[in-house]
């Protein structure tokens, strides 16, 4: 259904896709894999007309298909859903998930808003989005805008569904209704291919995988016919090492960070917790749950309406996230780095430093330290792996990947005692995921950070968080005590305990 022949991108200083060759048929569910930076992104918008490519030829169904536009690929039953989050922040739940289609519902007397909200209620349900359709989209989480986006892409009945990183803020629960929705449209003859680094989801529910390395294509295979260790040696040229990485022991019995009956409607609901030094404290739920607005509560990004946070058992007043970071030492790794965490517009060695620039200051002027900064930047490109022109690179031009470990970077810099990462391996490649775990470890084992993780990947969970607390409609429903998951077994009786509190 779908040929792509010899084909060649190249952005000022970086030749994306070279020469790269694939077929797929319908019928089929097709994964595109590779580390940051291999030219997937770049490949599936070649296809959908956000990009012309240099060179080469593309067809469907044995016709001609040169996209001048992403309308253009619509028109020939195309639909993406972009690893960015592209929504109209004022437009309500529903106006977004049926933008495209609007003109379908104008009557006489302009829209008929009831009838545009009970077609979108059909999709909204498809992906398991349980919001009010009428709220405005800029209130949503990440996750929640994510599956907007993928509503909003059913909707559109496409032929050929391409999906970039689905469930990079999305948990087990959401991701297997997605994928049940994907096996439908599968056996209707949609032909669907996925951009993902979670290899556990690829053999789950996918037919066939293609790979790409440093914008070349590498080869493919059936599920059915490989392993992991074999797909990952495809993308990186190397195996990985799956290690257990051991017990933590938190040495002080004052918490470095206390958070008792914190409240705030739709947000936090009498919600308490402790995390000490040298310890990982995970928080799991579904979308919506209630993880990351606590945590904008806790650093002050939104404002609680009872309750109080301690921090080395002292009573913390803490008024603004820069309040949070320069008078107490916490930081907010975002889950949204598109709109949240990076200055887009501005230098990858700007948007590394900013967190740290306090510390940079010198002389009676309290002048930046200039030499300082490169050298910090440079630190955190060379250890991140991040693939970069230069420093002077405008961030908006990297790919989502190094995007996020760019926001990574800026507060493994700033040094902070209490760090809250918010999915931080969302869009991040194998290679780069086994980095920032034993990075993660490392923060607390050997430099006695307080870490609090929130993620909905469960094997990234189990695998670093030594206590779990499960979040349900803004509450704690359960917590689990050390966790040390040594096999398959273990495993899966820690997520059928944690799937009993979601329940």
């Amino acid at each position: 259904m779908l040929r792509l022949t010899n084909i060649t991108k190249t952005f000022p200083g970086v030749r994306a896709l070279s020469t790269v060759s694939i077929e797929a048929e319908r019928n089929e569910i097709h994964a595109l894999l590779g580390e940051n930076g291999a030219g997937k992104s770049t490949l599936i918008k070649t296809v959908c007309g956000v990009h012309l490519p240099d060179e080469g030829q593309m067809w469907i169904d044995g016709e001609i298909h040169a996209p001048a536009s992403y309308h253009d690929a619509l028109e020939s039953g195309i639909a993406l859903v972009s690893q960015e989050i592209q929504i109209v922040p004022e437009a309500t739940v529903a106006e977004n998930i049926m933008l495209d289609k609007l003109e379908r519902f104008r009557g006489p007397f302009g829209i008929r808003w009831r009838d545009l909200e009970e077609a979108a209620a059909e999709f909204a349900q498809m992906v398991g989005l349980k919001v009010p359709l009428r709220d405005p989209a800029k209130g949503m989480s990440a996750a929640q805008k994510q599956l907007i986006q993928i509503a909003k892409a059913l909707s559109r009945n496409a032929s050929i569904l391409f999906l970039d990183e689905p469930t990079s803020s999305i948990t087990e629960t959401e991701a297997g209704i997605l994928f049940d929705l994907l096996r439908e449209l599968r056996a209707k003859g949609v032909l669907v291919l996925i951009v993902s680094h979670k290899l556990e989801e690829v053999f789950a529910v996918c037919d066939r995988i293609h790979v790409l390395r440093d914008g070349e294509y590498v080869g493919n295979a059936r599920t059915g016919e490989t392993d992991e260790r074999a797909v990952v040696r495809m993308m990186i040229g190397r195996s990985t090492r799956d290690v257990d990485l051991g017990i933590l022991s938190p040495e002080s019995d004052v918490p470095a960070l206390e958070v008792r009956n914190v409240t705030r409607k739709g947000m936090a609901d009498d919600v308490s917790l402790k995390v000490h030094r040298g310890e990982i404290l995970g928080l799991y739920g579904l979308v919506g749950a209630g993880r990351t607005e606590l945590a904008r509560l806790i650093i002050a990004e939104s404002r609680m309406e009872s309750g109080s946070v301690l921090v080395n058992g002292e009573p913390a007043r803490i008024r603004s996230v820069q309040d949070a970071q320069r008078t107490h030492k916490i930081g907010y790794v975002t889950e949204n780095r598109k709109e949240e965490g990076l200055f887009l517009d501005f230098d990858v060695r700007t948007n590394l430093a900013v967190a740290s620039w306090e510390a940079m200051r010198t002389g009676p002027l309290r002048a930046i330290d200039l030499s300082q900064e490169r050298l910090d930047a440079q630190k955190m490109i060379d250890e991140l792996s991040i693939k970069i022109t230069d420093q002077n690179q405008i961030v908006g031009q990297l790919s989502g990947g190094n995007q996020q470990k760019v926001s990574i970077g800026r507060w493994l810099l700033a040094d902070m005692d209490v760090i809250i990462f918010d999915e931080p391996t969302v869009g991040i490649d194998i290679g780069a995921k086994e980095y920032i775990h034993t990075l993660i470890w490392a923060l607390a084992k050997e430099q006695n950070k307080a870490i609090i993780l929130i993620s909905s990947d469960m094997p990234e969970m189990i695998k670093l968080a030594r206590r779990i607390m499960v979040f349900r409609d803004q509450r704690v429903v359960g917590e689990i005590d050390d966790i040390n998951v040594e096999g398959a077994a273990e495993y899966a009786t820690l997520s059928h305990r944690i799937g009993e509190y979601l329940a």
